[in-house]
């Protein structure tokens, strides 16, 4: 399983939220940079890229932080945070992602975002299946919708989707266990996704579990920066995973 750490973006400054609230905001380092440098020094060789002012504004805004991150490290990244246009994408790659992550406008425009999985492949783009009560959230998790997860997963999963990143809102921040029974059931009932579980996570043994349960990888965020799951331990999952 991949340990993919977070990296969440305000005024170019690392932050995180609690649930997606932005008056939750935390601010853990002014220098993403460095944070990025720290994980590659340990081994780790993905990062998850979030531009929260891009989610709140609806179009790409912090492309010159990934840019330097992507120029400065060798961190396979991907971008997620108001990518809503074609023009969005060509800046996200130009600027360095590996791949991008669209979860609204899969909902709000789905023949946009389908045209995105022809034009550049399932390698380079993430379904994003961010949940509220099991329903889509969207624009920065601001709005919820009628559409319902699994079905969600399994109507992108028919069009060629191949990695999806599922949230649970409720759980994200808050640091007390992600939801295994919902990953458990996205993975019985949508069976070839590549699953990358990500909110919750509060301790290291977690990991484990959800390597055992068949996610391809999980989204580490607040417990790293609370220091709930120190670098060398993850040093040691990655150096036990190879």
């Amino acid at each position: 399983m991949r340990i993919i750490p977070a990296i969440d973006i305000i005024e170019g400054k690392c932050v995180r939220l609690s649930k997606g609230d932005y008056a939750t905001k935390k601010i853990y380092n002014e220098n993403p940079l460095e944070v990025a440098k720290a994980f590659e020094g340990v081994g780790i060789r993905h990062l998850h890229l979030v531009d929260l002012d891009g989610a709140k504004s609806q179009h790409i805004v912090n492309y010159k932080v990934l840019e330097q991150i992507a120029s400065k490290t060798n961190l396979e990244i991907d971008f997620g945070g108001g990518l809503k246009s074609d023009q969005d994408l060509k800046i996200a790659f130009g600027s360095g992602a590996r791949q991008i992550t669209g979860g609204s406008i899969a909902v709000k425009k789905p023949e946009v975002f389908k045209g995105w999985l022809k034009a550049y492949g399932s390698d380079k783009i993430i379904l994003g299946a961010d949940t509220l009560n099991e329903k889509i959230a969207i624009s920065g998790w601001i709005e919820s919708s009628e559409e319902e997860v699994i079905p969600f997963i399994n109507t992108y999963q028919q069009e060629g989707i191949k990695y999806v990143i599922c949230t649970d809102i409720s759980k994200d921040g808050m640091l007390q266990g992600p939801s295994f029974k919902l990953y458990s059931r996205i993975l019985a009932q949508v069976p070839g996704i590549s699953l990358i579980a990500s909110g919750g996570i509060s301790h290291f043994d977690e990991l484990g579990q959800l390597a055992n349960m068949g996610c391809e990888g999980t989204i580490i965020g607040k417990a790293i920066y609370e220091q709930r799951i120190s670098m060398a331990q993850l040093e040691q999952f990655i150096l036990s995973s190879t």
